[in-house]
């Protein structure tokens, strides 16, 4: 009995193994296809969704930086900014010692004041004119011997100005041609140092003669400038010397009769009326430049850049800072030019930066006009024997959504990721 029951149960489990072979190849045969399927399809939706955008990391945060600088001469009093210091539109950032600027604004006042004393006279002494007419005589011909006078001093300075004049322009000349001179050798070095045949010191050296020569340039120019006005100025006074004596002539020739005398009077008056507007002029002028000693911010943004510092003396146009305007940022994406065929203006944009563990949104809003490398310095020139194509990256611009950066987060020249979504 023990023999015969293990025999059964050897025999009852001998066909269970026999049968699960065939069961496990059917299911064999149904998984493999499902699962062949699903990654079909994942495959395909997967395709689907690397197609439907465009991504670079050649793209960076882009904005204004606004160069501040000054637009008078003179020394810094105080400096209200630090760099990297937040600052709104109309903030104080430099006030320049305004001494000098108020006296000369109490100067023009002064002259404004005698300038309308001299109005309120001449307009005075029309009535009168018509009575007094042997006085006006002896006036003119006095007033004549006074212009031909100013005319042979105004003659004699014109001359000295017009020498200086040919001594400037002579400097400019000479000072061109070293800065020509100097900036040829930079180019010529900065081809040596890219060989690294000269050092770098060497290069620096020939940069910063190059600046030195510009500077000087620009600074016999300026004489130049002065030089020309002072010959403009010296002309205007013998014209206005002429003026008075052909004036002068005028009243001797009208004194004898009455209502030409008069008319003489009012041509004064009017005379006089024209040095008051330009006496006006000089105080508004002078009351510009007052004010041109507080330097305040023009737009708001952080601070940078900063060079000015307490007691330093500044000249017209010298860049003392700059300010970034962080609410007026974009993203520039230099993008592939196989990677523009259904890129457009409108088309929806989501990037990353790699400075912040978020992801921010925007639209396309232009796609530049020429690829990045025809901008650069040295512009390729594929007419030379020398060509070898290479896929070009042209700028895009990106603007964000409203209230992306309103944490003003975003700094300019920060590294973006972003991608483009051409179904939209």
């Amino acid at each position: 009995m023990p023999e015969t029951s293990v025999q059964e149960t050897t025999n009852t489990e001998g066909p269970v193994e026999r049968g699960t072979v065939p069961a496990r190849r059917n299911r064999a045969r149904v998984i493999v296809p499902v699962v062949l399927l699903i990654l079909a399809v994942g495959g395909y939706f997967l395709w689907s969704y690397m197609s439907s955008y465009e991504s670079t990391d050649d793209a960076q945060v882009d904005g204004h930086v606004n160069a501040i600088s000054a637009r008078i001469g003179g020394q810094v009093l105080q400096v209200m900014v630090e760099d990297q210091q937040y600052v709104n539109a109309g903030d104080v950032l430099v006030k320049i010692d305004p001494r000098d600027f108020e006296v000369a604004v109490a100067q023009a006042e002064a002259e404004v004041a005698d300038a309308e004393a001299a109005v309120l006279s001449s307009q005075t002494d029309v009535p009168i004119t018509s009575m007094t007419t042997a006085s006006t005589l002896q006036t003119a011909q006095s007033t004549k011997a006074d212009a031909e006078a100013a005319l042979l001093s105004s003659e004699r300075q014109l001359n000295a100005y017009k020498s200086r004049l040919e001594s400037a322009e002579a400097q400019v000349n000479e000072a061109e041609a070293n800065y020509k001179k100097a900036s040829d050798d930079v180019e010529r070095y900065r081809q040596l140092v890219s060989k690294e045949e000269i050092s770098r010191q060497e290069f620096d050296q020939a940069v910063q003669t190059a600046a030195a020569a510009k500077a000087t340039l620009a600074s016999r120019r300026a004489s130049v400038s002065e030089a020309q006005q002072n010959v403009t100025v010296a002309q205007a006074t013998i014209q206005q010397s002429q003026a008075r004596i052909a004036q002068a002539e005028a009243s001797i020739q009208s004194a004898m009769t009455g209502p030409k005398q008069v008319a003489v009077s009012q041509a004064r008056a009017k005379s006089s009326e024209a040095k008051l507007l330009q006496k006006k002029a000089a105080l508004d002028q002078a009351r510009l430049n007052l004010s041109y000693a507080t330097i305040t911010a023009p737009v708001s943004g952080v601070v940078g850049k900063k060079t000015v510092e307490v007691g330093q003396n500044v000249s017209p146009g010298q860049q003392l800072l700059a300010i970034v305007p962080l609410d007026d940022v974009w993203i520039t994406a230099n993008f592939k030019e196989t990677q523009l065929r259904h890129m457009k203006v409108g088309q929806r944009v989501k990037f990353s930066v790699d400075a912040y563990g978020r992801e921010y949104t925007g639209k396309v809003t232009g796609i530049g006009g020429a690829s990045g490398a025809r901008f650069s310095l040295l512009p390729p020139e594929n007419a030379t024997g020398n060509y070898v194509k290479v896929v070009q990256r042209i700028p895009v611009r990106i603007d964000l959504d409203p209230g992306q950066n309103s944490e003003h987060r975003l700094r300019p020249g920060m590294s973006v990721d972003p991608k483009v979504y051409l179904n939209n």
